[in-house]
């Protein structure tokens, strides 16, 4: 089966989770081993305010880990994840290889958002005009003039 690159953020009980950071990484990366995954990048991302409460909690504790495994095993990573006492929530999405340099990049700044590198982009190049995004398409910006479309 094709073996794919992944990325995981997952949201951490705070807790549970707060006093010994390294036993959930222990336990997170027990959890990708178990399924033959070569773990490529792990790191706590952040510790924030949650936009609407989770299970009680007001906070959380963002963790990524970019991997790579069989794609077949990740639905029985995602039930895992799933069942773990320390994890809120969590999304896997599949890294597409274009991308895999410029996400590792990111993974490995410890000072990096990958959110805040994304805005500073679009910030730059609003329209996405010259960039190899494909068809992906932006919005303009809220003070941009509307264009005029004539038949």
């Amino acid at each position: 089966m094709p073996v794919n690159s992944y990325e995981c953020l997952i949201l951490l009980d705070p807790t549970k989770v707060t006093t010994d950071v390294e036993a959930a990484k222990a336990q997170i990366h027990a959890t990708l081993e178990k399924y033959g995954s070569e773990i490529i990048v792990s790191r706590k991302w952040d510790d924030r305010k949650l936009a609407y409460p989770i299970d009680g909690h007001k906070k959380g504790l963002y963790y990524l880990v970019f991997f790579k495994v069989d794609s077949l095993k990740v639905t029985k990573i995602e039930l895992d994840f799933r069942l773990s006492e320390i994890v809120l929530r969590h999304m896997v999405t599949v890294v597409d290889p274009k991308w895999n340099e410029e996400l590792l990049a990111v993974a490995k700044d410890e000072t990096k958002f990958g959110l805040q590198l994304l805005v500073e982009d679009a910030s730059d190049n609003p329209m996405g005009e010259g960039d190899d995004m494909g068809d992906r398409h932006r919005r303009p910006r809220r003070n941009a003039e509307p264009e005029m479309v004539k038949d």
